[in-house]
């Protein structure tokens, strides 16, 4: 079972956070001994979640206005059980500078076989988007995990 759940993704501002955001309020009820944490590989430390982010996640009665932007260390990845990333290659730099990690690391969209493309300072439609994919990530491995 899978208790400590990281999201990674570049800034930790957009797609990560909304990730973290959606798995915390779907597990809250049902499992609510899982964390659910994440962080970027190159974060804007500090940062609240993107504006659009936040509001695509109020209208789905999620509130995120708290997160802030961390980045990602060593300690994060060895105490995670399961780390969810949003593109190939931040699987592969995450294996490359954290070989011990590299088992429990894989892609957001992998039952899907999708990436999640950067939505940072792109229009809204491609916020809207990111969320579809975002979602459907996120329905693939609630129904592998605890289905």
């Amino acid at each position: 079972m899978f208790n400590k759940i990281l999201i990674v993704c570049l800034g930790n501002i957009c797609r990560s956070p909304m990730v973290e955001a959606i798995f915390k309020h779907r597990l809250s009820a049902k499992h609510p001994h899982v964390s659910v944490s994440s962080a970027g590989i190159a974060a804007v430390v500090g940062k609240s979640a993107d504006p659009f982010v936040q509001e695509l996640l109020r209208l789905e009665g999620i509130d995120c206005s708290e997160h802030r932007a961390r980045q990602l260390t060593s300690a994060m990845l060895l105490e995670s059980d399961l780390v969810l990333v949003m593109e190939e290659d931040q699987r592969k730099e995450i294996a490359y500078t954290f070989p011990s990690v590299c088992g429990k690391v894989h892609l957001l969209g992998k039952w899907g076989g999708f990436e999640v493309p950067d939505p940072y300072k792109k229009p809204k439609e491609f916020f809207k988007e990111t969320y579809q994919l975002v979602t459907a990530g996120i329905d693939q491995w609630q129904t592998r995990l605890w289905k």
